[in-house]
């Protein structure tokens, strides 16, 4: 029983905007939308990307363990949007909570959480 528990506690989730209607995405579809390469939802709303500082404990946990990447790779992608000028990076913010109320308010936001939020109007989408 303490192991179910354990295991719900430490689990990460990708949230978006109650709007998006996107359900499941696949690991590689998730990467895509957080490493910038897609723009757009299926619906042709533009996707907006928050996330938390690179050395912020959710952020480095999340990146490893739901996209399957190391932050740094991360990183590297966004930067070389930003200095080529090519694409737009993510919005940073400073806390969890901040994230949370971002994508809740933000048409067409994506994001993640540390595990389902209560009391925000937000969508999870399940990465397999």
């Amino acid at each position: 029983m303490l192991l179910i528990w354990m295991a719900s506690v430490d689990a990460q989730v990708l949230i978006a905007h109650a709007a998006v209607e996107v359900d499941q995405l696949t690991q590689n579809e998730a990467r895509r939308y957080l490493m910038m390469r897609v723009p757009r939802w299926p619906d042709g709303h533009a996707v907006r990307v928050f996330v938390l500082p690179d050395e912020h404990v959710l952020h480095r946990r999340f990146v490893t363990e739901v996209l399957g990447l190391y932050p740094y790779q991360l990183r590297r992608v966004w930067d070389r949007l930003l200095f080529s000028g090519t694409g737009q990076v993510p919005v940073t913010v400073a806390t969890p909570h901040e994230l949370l109320r971002s994508v809740a308010s933000t048409p067409g936001a994506l994001g993640y959480a540390d595990a389902p939020p209560v009391g925000l109007e937000v969508r999870i989408i399940e990465v397999r």
